[in-house]
C-alpha cells in the first residue's frame, strides 16, 4: 500500500533503523493485493503486512485495525454526473469504473455494495495504485470509489454523495498467529502505533 497515508512508513523504518541498525527490512508490494499478502503471511514468506480486510480475517492471521476511512465516489469535474451532487448506485450501472484488481480490500468493499444493490458494475480499468486511479478519473477515464485522503490531494475531482450508501475501507496490521514473532519483528511492531497518521 505504497500510496496509503495511514502509516508513515518511511518514518517508521527510519526510527527502526536508528534503534536497530542491524535489522534488514525487505519491502514487498503485492500485485494480488491484501489477498496475496495474507497468503504470503500464512506461508511464511512475510513476517508482517499492511492489509485491507473488509469483513473477516483469514484463519492463521492476527490482524489489528489501524484505521478506517470512508470511500467516496469521484468523477472528473467535466463528467456529466459532476453537477448532480447525489446519485444512487443504480445510476452508475452504465458507467465505466477505475478500480483496483480483485484481491484488494477496497475493491471487495465496492463489489459487495454493488452486488447487494443488484447493480452490475463495469470496471474498465484496473490499477494497483490509489494515486494512479485518481489521476485516471481526473482525465475522464471513469468513476471510482477512492479513500477520502486521496481525493484531497488530487485536483480536478468531483465528489458525489451516494444515496443510501456509506462505504468504509479499513487498514490492518497483520502477522501470523501460528508463528512466534522474531525479535526484529517485535521491534518493528513496538513502533507502528507511533507512526499511524490521524485521518
Amino acid at each position: 500500500m505504497a500510496s496509503v497515508e495511514v502509516v508513515d512508513l518511511p518514518a517508521l523504518l527510519g526510527q527502526l533503523h536508528a534503534r536497530h541498525p542491524a535489522i534488514d527490512v525487505r519491502l514487498r508490494l503485492a500485485t494480488t493485493g491484501s489477498a496475496g499478502l495474507a497468503h504470503a503471511l500464512l506461508s511464511g514468506d512475510l513476517d508482517v503486512a499492511f492489509l485491507s480486510l473488509p469483513e473477516h480475517k483469514p484463519a492463521g492471521i492476527d490482524a489489528r485495525e489501524l484505521a478506517t476511512v470512508p470511500l467516496v465516489l469521484v468523477v472528473s469535474a467535466a463528467h456529466p454526473l459532476a453537477q448532480r451532487g447525489e446519485v444512487a448506485l443504480a445510476d452508475l450501472a452504465g458507467e465505466p469504473f477505475v478500480d483496483f484488481p480483485p484481491g484488494y480490500g477496497n475493491r471487495e468493499v465496492v463489489d459487495q455494495a454493488f452486488a447487494l444493490a443488484g447493480v452490475v458494475r463495469r470496471v474498465a480499468l484496473e490499477v494497483p495504485d490509489i494515486d494512479m486511479g485518481a489521476a485516471l478519473v481526473r482525465h475522464g477515464l471513469g468513476a471510482a470509489f477512492l479513500p477520502a485522503f486521496a481525493v484531497a490531494r488530487t485536483p480536478g475531482l468531483q465528489v458525489l454523495d451516494v444515496h443510501g450508501t456509506m462505504l468504509r475501507w479499513s487498514m490492518h496490521l497483520g502477522t501470523s498467529s501460528t508463528r512466534r514473532p522474531s525479535s526484529a519483528l517485535r521491534a518493528l511492531l513496538d513502533l507502528v502505533d507511533l507512526h499511524v497518521i490521524a485521518l
